[in-house]
């Protein structure tokens, strides 16, 4: 199911809880949102830039593979200086002596007429392998996107941690103070005072802990994103998914780019055989050559031309044909085996992300009801503190409970986010393309077809593929 619908409204969705850093770094002026993060993520990675060039490296061994069937021309040259003796026997024998400076230049031209068809099974094998390695680009994207939501959450759930130990450590200190004054009119004893003192260092340490992790949450989203998180956004409304594993699973084994990959490399494994089996028998090639040869010691010189058909086959070569058809055999074993792998990796990804989504479910209505008791219980505790019917642990007790309570919540609403995502991700719909993303596309296309006839740089098509080049090397 496609995902733009949701995705659109990520830049316009409120802020009902705006969340802060709340340390001392800077921050931007406006809130980020989850869809200026997934922008960020695709423009800044590296990982994709990486794997374009990869690509644009497969676009070009089509063309390399086409230039099999098309003319072949070349020139060679030499410069040649003869000397010695010659001796002639006969009635009238002589002796002379040989000094020739002579130079020949010749153009040789050569043109593949038929080879069973070898040829062509290569330049189908190597569209193959470009297809995909197109969709290994759309799995790496989708990884990419994957991180910057899990990121994005990252920081939020840190910096909810934070403000939940800055509030904790609030209260702990005033329990501190109140227990401070009940010692000094005699209703305590010095263990309770111990007590809120040790339990307000615990705070102090678990808030120090809180703001490392936010810290490092902070470096994975630059890393992720391209920079600094400013303010964020709480995120939008969860995107719809299938609402059954068995359908999320066919799905992705239908439309998942791994699979997809690996089933192109299963096409161009049983061409590569094919090809190996056509290159052991006769090749045909038309064959033209024009020589010149000066002699600069007299006026001897010769221009000739041939023109003429070759026909060849290699009989023997110490096995090396047939071992290079064993051996794509094997290779095409290797990727239908790879095939079968894959499939039940996708199918496991969705059941793995429909698990963590069940338990980030459950988690987060059990965490619920489990707020609204603590917090009432934490209430009546302190209440019946101030009566004398509880004690100091019995209320730091009922703090502890409401904050674990409190974090739950914020790490299974996190990870609700992160598992929902993981689901588009499974099911291969987790792409700036189906996200709806504000981004200039990468198009695989657009390189393949300047590129797949191999144009030289003085043709029209030559001269735009350069300034493409240029473009990306300025990139």
């Amino acid at each position: 199911m496609r995902a733009h619908r949701y995705l659109k409204a990520l830049g316009q969705v409120g802020a009902a809880m705006t969340l802060g850093i709340g340390l001392s770094w800077p921050v931007t002026a406006s809130a980020d949102t989850l869809a200026d993060a997934l922008v960020g993520a695709y423009n800044h990675s590296g990982l994709l830039d990486q794997n374009r060039a990869l690509l644009r490296a497969a676009d070009e061994d089509v063309a390399i593979a086409k230039a099999q069937l098309k003319p072949i021309i070349r020139w060679s040259g030499g410069l040649s200086q003869s000397f010695g003796d010659r001796r002639t026997d006969g009635t009238f024998a002589s002796d002379t002596s040989v000094e020739n400076l002579s130079a020949t230049i010749n153009l040789i031209g050569e043109l593949l007429l038929y080879d069973f068809d070898t040829s062509k099974y290569r330049i189908e094998a190597t569209k193959e392998t470009v297809l995909a390695t197109r969709q290994a680009l759309e799995s790496l994207e989708q990884r990419v996107l994957l991180r910057a939501v899990s990121a994005y959450m990252g920081v939020i759930e840190a910096s909810e941690f934070v403000a939940l130990r800055n509030n904790n450590l609030r209260l702990l200190t005033q329990e501190l103070r109140a227990a401070r004054d009940r010692f000094d009119v005699g209703e305590v004893t010095r263990t309770d005072v111990a007590l809120a003192e040790a339990q307000l260092a615990q705070a102090r340490s678990g808030l120090a802990g809180a703001e490392g992790n936010l810290l490092r949450a902070i470096e994975e989203y630059r890393n992720s994103v391209g920079r600094a998180p400013g303010q964020l956004r709480a995120p939008p409304n969860l995107p719809e998914i299938p609402r059954s594993i068995d359908a999320a699973k066919a799905l992705a084994v239908r439309t998942h780019p791994d699979m997809h990959a690996a089933q192109h490399q299963v096409a161009a494994a049983d061409l590569s055989i094919n090809s190996s089996i056509a290159d052991m028998k006769p090749k045909v090639r038309l064959t033209g050559r024009y020589g010149l040869t000066e002699n600069f010691d007299s006026d001897a010189h010769s221009h000739v031309g041939s023109v003429g058909i070759e026909v060849g086959q290699t009989i023997y070569q110490g096995g090396a044909l047939s071992a290079n058809v064993r051996k794509n055999m094997a290779q095409r074993d290797a990727q239908r085996a790879n095939l079968h792998v894959v499939r039940h990796n996708v199918e496991q990804a969705v059941g793995d992300a429909y698990a963590q989504l069940a338990a980030a479910r459950a988690q987060l209505e059990a965490s619920d009801g489990q707020i609204r008791a603590a917090r009432v219980a934490f209430r009546g505790v302190r209440e019946e503190a101030t009566l004398g019917a509880r004690t100091t642990l019995d209320v730091l007790d009922a703090e502890q409970a409401l904050l674990d309570a409190e974090s739950t919540r914020v790490s299974a609403r996190a990870a609700l986010y992160v598992a929902t995502y993981s689901v588009l991700s499974a099911t291969g719909q987790l792409t700036a393309q189906d996200l709806g993303l504000p981004v200039q596309i990468y198009d695989p296309a657009a390189y393949y077809n300047l590129v797949k006839d191999g144009p030289v740089l003085i043709s029209k098509q030559g001269q735009k593929l350069d300034r493409v080049l240029r473009a990306l090397q300025k990139d």
